[in-house]
């Protein structure tokens, strides 16, 4: 099943390869990933795309959680990752 993922992390070098690499180390595969800067320069937005069941969800979303540089992890529903992709859209035209 996909899933869409909501990240707020410190933007810090070094903040998205420790999320990327909890990732690999649970060998869950990262279909698609964007970051882009928030309001405040302090913080930046992740945005990915992953397969897998609710349990993989629910594990890699927990061990998300404890990284020390990510302050939320939200999972997006569909209707939620639709609005995304669409104000994605809207901000590149």
């Amino acid at each position: 099943m996909r899933h869409t993922l909501s990240i707020l992390l410190q933007n810090e070098s070094g903040a998205l390869a420790r999320v990327a690499g909890l990732f690999a180390a649970r060998h869950v595969n990262i279909d698609a990933l964007n970051v882009a800067a928030t309001i405040d320069p302090a913080i930046s937005q992740l945005t990915l795309v992953l397969h897998g069941d609710e349990a993989t969800l629910e594990q890699i979303v927990r061990q998300t959680r404890k990284l020390i540089d990510v302050l939320d992890v939200i999972t997006l529903t569909p209707d939620d990752s639709d609005s995304v992709r669409l104000a994605t859209v809207a901000a590149h035209s």
